[in-house]
């Protein structure tokens, strides 16, 4: 039997996956295979890690902090992100909320990010290193088009995973995974629409006609995506976790009070569902 958890990215509104991760935590339920997207992988590491509340302690300390995010980090040319790079991925994990690289690196399972190939418009599931001081795979998977900068991995052009595959339940059932729990940061009643940003997106990507055909596709691939999805949990072959409610918080949410409470709703929900969850996964 192979346990998997997916993690559906969302930037900051992934803290709702982090608070069903330490429910998880507490509960003492590890899976054996991870996969995430942008900020789901992002803070899904910690999971891994066995660092309860560690990404909490991060949103709440720096949501702002514009070293962390603000527009003067998207004017920088260094670093051409709305986020602060160095910041975010190198300064935060190894000095001021240590990262436990030994206890990740310890981890049997395996653990993949999702990234968008801008060549092809596909997804690219890309082992997250054990050891990466810079995070480099984790900030290609966070990459949100026109908000940061192309990252060349392995040879390809990168950018945010969700483009290509925003919740990726069918690759864990692709790498073996047996029971697949899969953590939504979006209510189950949530309809995407399409990007409003396509004008800028076909100027800034226009070497990149598969990556801009998979942005305008995007919206009905995503709501596709999910109808599957319930239609697996109905059948039992999959459980699913997602917000009652995301409480207004936006993918760039400076009100920490909101953060901690959708946190607050994600641990519960985990909590609440453990019983389920634990038959689920010995199954």
């Amino acid at each position: 039997m192979k346990t998997g958890l997916v993690l559906e990215g969302g930037a900051l509104r992934a803290i709702f996956s982090s608070g069903v991760c330490d429910g998880l935590l507490e509960g003492n339920v590890m899976a054996d295979y991870v996969v995430g997207v942008s900020a789901g992988i992002a803070y899904g590491v910690s999971y891994v890690s066995r660092q309860p509340r560690r990404n909490l302690e991060v949103v709440t300390r720096f949501a702002n902090d514009r070293r962390y995010m603000g527009m003067n980090n998207l004017a920088d040319k260094e670093n051409q992100s709305y986020f602060g790079l160095k910041f975010a991925y190198d300064t935060i994990p190894n000095e001021l909320v240590p990262f436990d690289y030994d206890t990740f690196e310890a981890y049997p399972g395996q653990v993949e990010a999702v990234l968008t190939n801008l060549n092809t418009g596909g997804a690219e599931y890309v082992e997250v290193p054990r050891r990466d001081k810079e995070s480099l795979i984790l900030q290609a998977s966070c990459a949100m088009p026109l908000m940061f900068p192309i990252y060349e991995i392995d040879g390809k052009p990168c950018l945010d995973g969700g483009v290509a595959d925003s919740i990726p339940w069918q690759h864990a059932l692709d790498q073996g995974c047996d029971r697949v729990l899969v953590v939504l940061t979006r209510p189950r009643d949530y309809v995407r629409k399409p990007d409003k940003v396509m004008a800028l997106v076909r100027r800034r990507y226009k070497e990149y006609p598969e990556f801009v055909r998979a942005m305008e596709s995007r919206a009905e691939r995503y709501n596709e995506n999910r109808r599957q999805l319930f239609e697996l949990e109905k059948q039992g072959k999959l459980l699913v976790i997602a917000p009652k409610s995301t409480l207004g918080v936006a993918r760039t949410e400076r009100n920490t009070e909101k953060l901690r409470l959708l946190w607050a709703e994600g641990y519960q929900e985990a909590v609440d569902r453990m019983e389920e969850i634990r038959d689920y996964f010995n199954g």
